[in-house]
């Protein structure tokens, strides 16, 4: 209390100052940014300081750039919330709402598979922030657990845009190198660069068998060839058929679809067949044929969320789904901090991961 009371809101300071924050605490570090916990000076609040370094010989990064122009457009419950921008000789600073975890610290720090109440409460807003950005015509193009940011009530929120696109003409073709490996589509796989939203609904169908599962859906640890296979063991394997074009795809070669006779669909996926709804809405999402997958509008009317308050679908875009009264999250079956916790938990008060 005493730290924050020394932050206090002050009257005159400007936003696009570096002045104008405090720095507290490094919370992780990349090739080309770094992150720190920090106070902003202006109004007390916690956030998120995205240090970007700018190699002078190369100019800002483009994807700085795109991920700026993109996030300033997007104002959502369910999309990260950029603050203030922040540009000095040598570095780029955005200044982001703070978030306490992201899905996957989570789902390690409560392993075996989540509650099946909060996966519907977390994927219900990973599709309403999907939604959103696809009728804003963008694409995020690198959905995965470290890029969805949860904050201590359990509000999730889409971040890390730096791979997003604007998606504005239909025939524009894009990289094929987008997605984390384990999340990328079979079209993407072999070498489609004509995706539309189709890309992020199969990131984000292998994110729902994730989170119910405990354990990454595919994951391949040798490269693409490994990815299709074990896509194909589960979704059974393609032909001309059921996916009209996939020969005349760049990266196809005739013996790629012999990789794994396949068919076993979803049951080894014991978890989505004892939650309501689970199996049937990945089905939809994991289509192999990228025009058959469901929309993310689509998806949350499915059935999957039938034990939700009806009210969620009803929220104005800037609306927590925390705002509707008894939503909240159920306590997660096995928890690896229970054991400290307990005891040492008062009653009222919000559990900070």
């Amino acid at each position: 209390k005493h730290v924050f009371s020394l932050f206090k809101q002050r009257q005159g300071l400007p936003f696009g100052t570096a002045s104008s924050y405090l720095y507290l605490e490094k919370l992780c570090e990349g090739s080309y940014s770094t992150v720190y916990k920090g106070i902003s000076r202006i109004n007390g609040q916690l956030v998120a300081l995205k240090v970007i370094s700018l190699e002078t010989e190369e100019g800002m990064p483009f994807t700085a750039i795109r991920e700026a122009s993109l996030l300033k457009s997007l104002k959502h419950a369910n999309v990260v919330l950029l603050h203030d921008i922040i540009q000095a000789k040598d570095t780029l600073t955005f200044v982001f709402e703070y978030m306490h975890t992201d899905l996957a610290q989570y789902m390690v720090q409560h392993p075996g598979g989540l509650h099946a109440h909060n996966v519907m409460l977390f994927m219900f807003q990973l599709l309403r922030g999907l939604a959103y950005i696809h009728q804003q015509h963008i694409l995020h193009r690198d959905l995965k657990p470290q890029n969805l940011l949860i904050s201590c009530l359990g509000e999730l929120k889409l971040a890390d845009f730096g791979l997003a696109r604007a998606k504005s003409i239909p025939s524009q073709t894009y990289s094929s190198e987008v997605v984390t490996l384990w999340y990328r589509p079979p079209d993407v796989l072999l070498g489609a660069t004509d995706y539309s939203s189709d890309l992020d609904i199969w990131a984000a169908g292998c994110i729902l068998v994730e989170m119910l599962q405990g354990q990454p859906m595919f994951p391949a640890a040798a490269g693409t060839l490994e990815q299709l296979g074990k896509i194909w063991a589960v979704l059974g394997v393609p032909s001309e058929d059921t996916w009209p074009g996939i020969s005349k795809l760049p990266n196809y070669k005739p013996g790629i679809l012999s990789l794994s006779s396949g068919g076993i669909y979803f049951s080894c996926f014991s978890r989505l067949g004892r939650v309501p709804g689970a199996e049937d809405l990945a089905s939809k999402m994991l289509k192999a044929f990228p025009r058959a997958r469901v929309s993310a509008q689509d998806t949350l009317l499915h059935s999957f969320f039938r034990a939700l308050p009806s009210r969620l679908s009803q929220l104005h875009d800037a609306q927590s789904l925390f705002a509707v009264p008894g939503v909240r999250l159920e306590p997660e079956i096995c928890d690896l901090f229970a054991p400290y916790q307990k005891g040492h938990r008062q009653a009222s008060s919000s559990k900070f991961w």
